[in-house]
């Protein structure tokens, strides 16, 4: 069974030693995906100027943060590494005329071993990560989803990781309401997201309102686009969750999939 792909919004390191709403529907997912071979994790705190894949055996668990509590910082995710699958990413991108680097000495950074440890929390799935290619258009991270789009058939997860709102220097406190430009930013998204619209997608900048309050730089949208792709054509999207934190930092969830076989196009 071909898998979707995902994307979520990993939020502050400190959900790792949540239960919320948002850390649940994370620990929920598995049981929807069916079999998870390996994960393929698209991140939004690596970037490089082209691809570059995860090839360490046992990658390190990155505490690349400062000023959080101290448990967090004994934190440890020892999934193992998948030659197999840097492999695999390696040949589809190859296959799609675009370069990739390999680094044999990666860790995972929170943006990838935060999410995880609520999807798996056993780390008892395989995983590579993969690094964006610093200022790549969306029409681009489309294409490196689409090279991508094979491994949901051989049982990996495409998952991207990052921040559906992301604006640092704009939260408040925990709990707060979202502020209506942030609203106004994700409802304009989800709107173009829902409607498969991906030459709407493509201007979000110029055309989403207050997109450039909602991101004042794209990394953290970036790993949306991949997932897409990695979906393939005519791929639907679905909301898996809608919530925040701290104001403005949105906690939002998406899947991808091609409708099932027979089923009508309206959304």
């Amino acid at each position: 069974m071909r898998l979707p792909t995902l994307f979520v919004s990993h939020g502050a390191p400190t959900l790792a030693l949540e239960e919320g709403p948002d850390a649940a529907m994370l620990a929920s997912l598995p049981a929807t995906l069916g079999p998870v071979r390996a994960v393929l994790v698209v991140c939004a705190h690596w970037q490089a100027a082209a691809p570059v894949v995860s090839a360490t055996p046992s990658p390190a668990t990155l505490h690349d943060f400062y000023g959080f509590p101290a448990p967090l910082y004994q934190l440890a995710y020892p999934a193992q590494g998948s030659a197999w699958l840097a492999a695999e990413v390696e040949v589809a991108l190859a296959t799609a005329g675009l370069a990739c680097g390999r680094d044999d000495r990666r860790g995972i950074d929170h943006g990838v071993w935060v999410p995880l440890m609520k999807l798996w929390p056993a780390a008892d799935v395989p995983l590579v990560t993969l690094a964006l290619p610093r200022g790549a258009s969306v029409a681009e991270l489309i294409a490196l989803g689409a090279a991508l789009s094979a491994l949901p058939d051989e049982g990996v997860l495409v998952l991207g990781s990052g921040g559906y709102v992301h604006n640092l220097s704009a939260l408040s406190v925990d709990g707060a309401a979202p502020p209506a430009w942030a609203c106004a930013f994700e409802a304009w998204l989800d709107d173009a997201l829902l409607s498969g619209d991906r030459q709407r997608l493509s201007g979000w900048a110029e055309h989403a309102p207050f997109a450039m309050h909602a991101h004042p730089s794209s990394e953290h949208l970036a790993p949306l686009f991949v997932a897409l792709g990695a979906a393939g054509e005519g791929a639907h999207a679905r909301k898996l969750f809608d919530g925040w934190r701290y104001g403005a930092l949105s906690m939002a969830a998406f899947s991808f999939a091609a409708p099932p076989a027979g089923a009508c196009n309206a959304l």
